[in-house]
């Protein structure tokens, strides 16, 4: 079985596009199969770790979300947090409350987020931490 993350941007409760040229920018180093074009990458961080990332563009309206599925623990999970913090986006697991990285990004949540969202570090230690807490 699967566990995923969501990378979503939330401007005034409603999600927004993530610039899909930072997408680029950040998991480029790390792409071994796939690519922002193809709508899926594979991820491979220093440490060996890897991860399935899916990602669609939609034209004009932009790269609504940012699936991650399949994602080792270690170096991954800081490639994972760089890339949320990079796309200014909320990290949204499939079972627990929204991470966000500063207290100003809680009023940009829908309601249904904000009163258990938790703020962390964009770092892997911080994600790490925020995923053996659940």
């Amino acid at each position: 079985m699967s566990y995923s993350i969501f990378l979503l941007r939330f401007v005034d409760s409603e999600v927004v596009a993530l610039d899909a040229e930072q997408f680029r920018h950040v998991t480029e180093p790390y792409v071994v199969a796939g690519g922002p074009e193809e709508g899926f990458s594979q991820l491979r961080a220093e440490d060996g770790g890897e991860a399935d990332l899916y990602h669609e563009s939609h034209g004009e309206s932009g790269m609504p979300c940012v699936t991650a599925t399949h994602f080792a623990r270690g170096a991954m999970l800081g490639v994972l947090a760089r890339l949320a913090a990079a796309l200014g986006a909320s990290i949204v697991p499939q079972d627990g409350a929204a991470l966000i990285f500063h207290e100003t990004e809680r009023r940009h949540l829908p309601a249904e987020l904000q009163g258990s969202a938790v703020v962390i570090a964009p770092t892997e230690d911080a994600l790490q931490a925020a995923f053996d807490a659940r």
